[in-house]
């Protein structure tokens, strides 16, 4: 992709790189031939239609968190299409059994509650239980579910007594960007805990989170921790990743539209923070620009920031090897996953475009960012 002329892109712009899709799908791929589990793309981390078709070759389907990722997922992905959200709006419900599978229910209540619904639906919907196994991988809270107090999940003691016929799955997701060796611990703490659910079930999500394809990721672990629970169980096994599917996939452009001082030197860029890159300040982290380094690296520092009127709209400090000036173009990587599914237009500034390039063809924007963007999130 850093091959291709990015000045002549209009910015600012995100660009997926098939090549590099096609990297995760191949490690993705292996783990499903070698483990027997199904991997499933999580639509909350990843949704974009015209990759969609390069994605199914692979996975066989999708999970969506509501019911506009079901649609999308059954109209434009196909394949099994899986739900799980915290609560389902009653009159959501019936449009909900037309696009999906799988349904899983955060609660006994909405079990109860919707259970009925799904069995006369004339529709052959499996359904399972979300469990909480009081087990934190995660350490930034923002991002555990496993939290104190998580409203995600049924914890142990809440089952007692439960009537559950008609559940034959189990969903748990306890993981953030991390390893095997975090799903290991997991799973244990998943097996001491549910085991008289799991001797009943038919199938297990182990929900998202896993960074499969991250460098140095241990996917023999991985394959070896799901044939051993397959084994143990006797189960169909789902992982549902977002961010392992598009990680460093692709990449954010933006250019420089002026430069200030004050205490330093400051660029704003024709991009946001906020608007374009939003866990850049609720993880928070400090993406990778191409060319820039930290403080002290390159002579050049300058605080970046973004075309909102919020005052922390601010992407970080970086070091650069030459001046910037008005114009320039900055590329920041790793941008495919929960940045273009996060975009807002917080003071009508515009989305980015969204490109894909393919190697030995160039780049090619699938969508132009609009004014109607803005305007139809406000009023008909």
């Amino acid at each position: 992709m850093l091959q291709a002329d990015l000045s002549k892109v209009d910015s600012p712009c995100f660009i997926v790189d098939t090549g590099l899709l096609a990297r995760n799908l191949a490690v993705l791929g292996r783990v499903q031939a070698q483990s027997g589990a199904k991997i499933l793309l999580a639509l909350k981390g990843f949704a974009l239609p015209a990759v969609f078709p390069q994605i199914r070759r692979t996975l066989p389907g999708t999970t969506a968190s509501s019911l506009h990722e079901a649609r999308l997922a059954a109209e434009e992905f196909g394949g099994e299409v899986h739900l799980c959200a915290p609560a389902y709006k009653p009159f959501e419900f019936p449009e909900l059994l037309r696009y999906v599978d799988h349904i899983t229910f955060n609660s006994l209540a909405q079990w109860e509650l919707f259970g009925p619904q799904v069995s006369a639906s004339g529709r052959k919907i499996s359904c399972a239980l979300r469990v909480n196994p009081e087990h934190s991988e995660v350490k930034v809270k923002i991002y555990d579910p496993c939290a104190p107090k998580s409203r995600l999940g049924v914890t142990k003691a809440n089952l007692a007594g439960a009537e559950l016929d008609g559940i034959d799955g189990l969903h748990f997701h306890t993981l953030c960007e991390l390893g095997s060796d975090a799903l290991e611990r997991t799973l244990k703490a998943v097996e001491a805990k549910f085991a008289n659910l799991l001797e009943k079930a038919k199938w297990v999500n182990f929900g998202g989170g896993h960074h499969i394809t991250r460098p140095g990721y241990d996917v023999e672990r991985l394959i070896r921790l799901i044939k051993a629970f397959r084994s143990r169980w006797n189960v169909q096994v789902y992982l549902e990743p977002g961010e392992a599917v598009a990680l460093h996939t692709g990449v954010l452009v933006a250019e420089v539209l002026d430069l200030v001082h004050n205490g330093g030197d400051i660029a704003i860029l024709d991009t946001s923070a906020t608007n374009h890159m939003p866990d850049v300040l609720e993880m928070p982290y400090r993406p990778v620009i191409v060319g820039a380094g930290k403080k002290g690296e390159f002579p050049h520092l300058y605080r970046l920031g973004g075309m909102t009127c919020l005052a922390g709209d601010v992407i970080g400090d970086y070091a650069f090897p030459k001046k910037l000036k008005v114009g320039d173009r900055l590329v920041f990587l790793d941008m495919a996953h929960y940045s273009i599914v996060k975009t807002t237009t917080f003071n009508g500034v515009t989305l980015p475009n969204i490109a894909v390039y393919e190697p030995g063809k160039g780049v090619k924007v699938v969508r132009r960012a609009k004014y109607e963007d803005y305007k139809s999130r406000l009023s008909e």
